[in-house]
């Protein structure tokens, strides 16, 4: 059963806790139980497993249980990734998630992270979903740089991290070890300085 749990309190926040933020289409918000069967569904979609860190097919019982390890995480603890789920405003569908992780060895900076329903994919939501998630990092949790990694061959998130902003850092080649091959990795970042001049 997906219950509420209180937040743990071993390791607390360094930042406020502002979470739902809504841009023009979307809400983020934290998951809720009634995400369980549409979670489930689009992370058992072989196209957008493919190049994320869990396989398919993805059950409702997995699905429970990440969504009850989400009720249990609060947003800025160092290290921790804290998951935000994309509600398409205009129907409350739950259309893919985001996510953001505070360096364990480093406040001032920080990792991304999306998935979004392939139904879902070429609307704009995407970008719409981390152009916001980026200016609430860099304005709510004032941090020098944020991240994010991805596969070589994934030409839809690539474009995406570019469109947002963010540049190139590097290409490593056959750099992980990742579904029983060695693959190529992309590195993205920007800096805040950066994010207020494109945006000013």
């Amino acid at each position: 059963m997906c219950e509420q749990h209180q937040s743990r309190g071993e390791q607390a926040s360094i930042f406020p806790v502002t979470i739902p933020q809504q841009t023009p289409r979307l809400l983020l918000r934290n998951f809720q139980c009634s995400d369980t069967i549409a979670f489930a569904n689009y992370r058992s979609d072989p196209e957008i497993a493919k190049y994320q860190s869990w396989d398919v097919p993805f059950s409702e019982i997995q699905a429970t249980a990440f969504i009850e390890s989400l009720q249990q995480v609060t947003p800025g603890v160092l290290g921790e990734w804290y998951q935000l789920a994309i509600e398409l405003k205009s129907t409350g569908e739950m259309i893919g998630d985001c996510a953001f992780c505070i360096l364990a060895d480093d406040e001032q900076q920080a990792e991304i992270g999306f998935t979004l329903a392939r139904q879902y994919q070429g609307k704009g939501y995407a970008t719409e979903a981390i152009t916001y998630l980026l200016n609430y990092l860099f304005t709510t949790y004032k941090l020098h740089r944020v991240r994010a990694n991805c596969d070589a061959e994934n030409i839809a998130s690539i474009k995406l991290l570019q469109r947002v902003g963010m540049r190139c850092e590097g290409h490593f080649i056959k750099s992980l070890w990742f579904k029983n091959n060695w693959v190529d990795e992309m590195w993205f970042a920007i800096l805040r300085d950066e994010w207020y001049q494109a945006k000013h």
